[in-house]
């Protein structure tokens, strides 16, 4: 997808990484760029004085952190798409807890690259940019629980009320949301978002899955000594011995 209005910017402290990034994107036309710098002090002033798309950001760079940069760029009101950069794939789920567009390991791979760029310019192309302001903004300076999740997908961003979740079901990188209305799949681990879930609301009841406290309806046990415990409706979920003392205790209230 090609717009030739699309201006990016590469934040990284090692020339190198610059210099490769800069290469590398000669070969998607329309993209320009609006500028480079070595630092995050450095890419806020030139922020300050001009408008762009897609940053491109270094997460570990000396005195401060891509991560706390992308934080900052939340309380903009359009803020420009993040696409972090990072020799350490344990950083992706940090990315992912800044609302980042995506996250490319070093060294680049270019097939990685291109799918990261068609992801920013599907969602610009969608005049999606507002709705990842307001998802930024709301992580950044929301309350100390989540109240709703931004669930990206292809070209756009949808908001998942938490209020609406019913339970929640590791799948891989990936959790599945159970809403009445759907299963969206949200691209993080399962024990991170527990931490920004409100534990008066939820409970976790299996290193795969956690609960609605209210939509708790009974708990079962198999003839192999397992645990199954019945949400209202038709849902079933496993428990395991870990979490079996605080379900019945949750039930006996």
């Amino acid at each position: 997808m090609t717009n030739l209005n699309i201006h990016y910017a590469i934040v990284d402290d090692e020339e190198p990484g610059r210099t490769n990034l800069r290469l590398a994107m000669e070969a998607h036309a329309g993209w320009q760029l609006a500028f480079e710098a070595d630092s995050a002090a450095r890419a806020r002033e030139a922020l300050a004085g001009c408008r762009i798309d897609l940053l491109f950001l270094d997460i570990q760079m000396p005195r401060e952190s891509g991560l706390l940069l992308a934080r900052e760029l939340g309380r903009m009101i359009e803020p420009p798409l993040v696409v972090f950069v990072t020799a350490h794939s344990a950083h992706a789920i940090e990315a992912f807890e800044v609302h980042a567009l995506d996250y490319l390991l070093k060294p680049l791979n270019d097939a990685r690259l291109a799918q990261a760029v068609e992801r920013a310019a599907l969602l610009l192309a969608g005049r999606q940019r507002g709705a990842y302001g307001r998802a930024l903004h709301a992580y950044t300076e929301g309350p100390a629980y989540l109240e709703q999740i931004s669930v990206r997908s292809v070209g756009r961003i949808d908001q998942v009320r938490v209020a609406d979740i019913l339970w929640i079901e590791a799948q891989g990188n990936y959790v599945a949301l159970h809403t009445a209305a759907g299963s969206p799949l949200h691209r993080v681990a399962l024990s991170r978002l527990e931490e920004h879930l409100d534990p008066a609301q939820f409970l976790r009841v299996h290193r795969s899955s956690i609960v609605r406290r209210e939509q708790v309806a009974g708990l079962s046990v198999a003839g192999d000594g397992s645990y199954a415990l019945r949400l209202r409706g038709t849902a079933e979920v496993p428990v395991s011995e870990r979490y079996v003392g605080a379900v019945r205790e949750l039930l006996g209230a």
